[in-house]
């Protein structure tokens, strides 16, 4: 071989492969980044799905709370209707008590 044949990229990378495969501290410091990096990537996904719980709870509160506004709005919008009407009711009946005995029979000439 040729020193011409070591400075080809095809050599270079197969000699830096091999170097980095066969030293303890490249490979100590390899295992300890993937270690750190695996670590990284859960803690960000336990991050991650803490949110979209976070999320999902305030979702089904905002609409529990905005049903039953709704809920409590049509409650109290049947129960204005309902006083409306017996207070129809009772007038009715009082005024038409009156009125009956208030009416003089009609006869005839």
């Amino acid at each position: 071989m040729a020193l011409d044949d070591f400075v080809e990229s095809e050599v270079a990378i197969a000699v830096a492969a091999t170097a980095t495969v066969l030293s303890p501290r490249v490979r100590r410091v390899l295992r300890s980044g993937a270690v750190y990096g695996l670590a990284g990537a859960l803690i960000a996904g336990d991050a991650v799905a803490s949110v979209a719980r976070g999320a999902g709870r305030g979702a089904q509160q905002a609409a529990a709370s905005a049903g039953g506004v709704v809920r409590d709005a049509s409650d109290a919008a049947s129960g204005v209707a309902r006083n409306a009407a017996e207070r129809a009711r009772s007038a009715g009946s009082t005024d038409g008590g009156a009125d009956a005995g208030a009416q003089t029979p009609v006869t005839g000439s």
